[in-house]
């Protein structure tokens, strides 16, 4: 539904976006994650029409973004990350309005008016004046400007941006009841919305594309440092040594210590360690297990800490900033 190939776009002397390319197809959510200054917002300018990528091509439902710019955008619902609200409107004037640009007859635009209002639940704000709504209604208003037309894509920036804890629930659970029929592209650097809200996550940084794929599976192959946290019982004269000593034994490690938190049953001989494995090594639950034993070790716990979306998110975007001003010399 949403093709990007190879667009870049530079402002002078700053390269905003490096040769981003990825596809978003129907009825999918994916969420655009990156830093601030990370190209999203550019790039989601381009795939709707507003900015003119300087090598490339976008098509979206089938239309070349660039060749036929007008049916592309025709597709496409855009809630930017400041809506363009009319405070002395009402939503319902401001749907009519935003229709009558679109070129729709009075009859439709009422038609799609009331559809989105229902849709939106904008039902008893519908005759109030924008600018008395809450930020979390004016959100609504945006979403339903988005829809009025009944686009088949929608590309939302931000849609989470400045609203309290309980607008942010409400605007989620929208957001996924709009994509039931619709294929959605959000665009945000708060790194919870994309884990509660999409199925399919796209991290930028430094105007290029670092990762993409369904979050379990980011986290499962992207290379990295595993954690494991044993407890196991030695002598209670011998504290914590024979562990570290026995561990430390095996191949794959990176680093064997003592947790800063013990267990507080310590006195009896229980001790925790945290195994730190090298980015390339297999799980080493089996060896850590086998070598506790062989060691007459007794283990209670044996836990490998998975990586998180977090964590590779901070990763990857470091990466991406050495890379750039290795580039650039700064």
């Amino acid at each position: 539904m949403i093709v990007v190939r190879e667009i870049s776009k530079s402002y002078g002397k700053v390269r905003a976006v490096r040769s981003v390319s990825f596809e978003v197809g129907t009825g999918r959510i994916a969420g655009l994650l990156g830093p601030n200054g990370a190209g999203k917002t550019t790039t989601i300018r381009m795939i709707t029409g507003t900015l003119t990528p300087d090598a490339g091509s976008i098509s979206v439902a089938g239309y070349d973004v660039g060749r036929a710019p007008t049916r592309a955008r025709g597709q496409i619902g855009y809630l930017p990350e400041s809506a363009p609200l009319y405070p002395e409107l009402t939503p319902a004037g401001y749907l009519d309005h935003r229709g009558r640009l679109f070129g729709m007859p009075r009859a439709e635009r009422r038609k799609a008016a009331e559809r989105v209002i229902d849709r939106c639940a904008l039902g008893p704000m519908r005759a109030r004046r924008i600018g008395a709504l809450s930020k979390g209604y004016r959100q609504r208003v945006g979403l339903a400007a988005a829809l009025l037309h009944d686009p088949p894509v929608l590309v939302l920036d931000e849609p989470t941006n400045g609203l309290d804890p309980s607008q942010i629930r409400e605007t989620r659970s929208l957001i996924r009841e709009l994509a039931e029929d619709r294929t959605m592209l959000l665009c945000t650097h708060i790194l919870p919305e994309v884990e509660r809200t999409c199925d399919r996550v796209i991290v930028i940084g430094s105007g290029r594309v670092l990762a993409d794929g369904t979050p379990a599976e980011l986290t499962e192959r992207s290379p990295g440092q595993q954690r494991y946290l044993i407890e196991a019982r030695t002598n209670p004269s011998a504290g914590v040594e024979p562990v570290l000593a026995t561990l430390r034994s095996l191949s794959g490690l990176h680093d064997v210590q003592p947790d800063d938190a013990q267990p507080d049953d310590a006195a009896s001989g229980w001790s925790r360690v945290v195994v730190t494995a090298n980015p390339d090594a297999p799980d080493l639950r089996e060896p850590i297990a086998g070598a506790a034993a062989d060691a007459g070790l007794f283990v209670r716990e044996l836990t490998r800490e998975r990586q998180t979306l977090e964590s590779l998110f901070v990763r990857l975007v470091d990466q991406a900033r050495e890379r750039t001003d290795a580039e650039t010399g700064s």
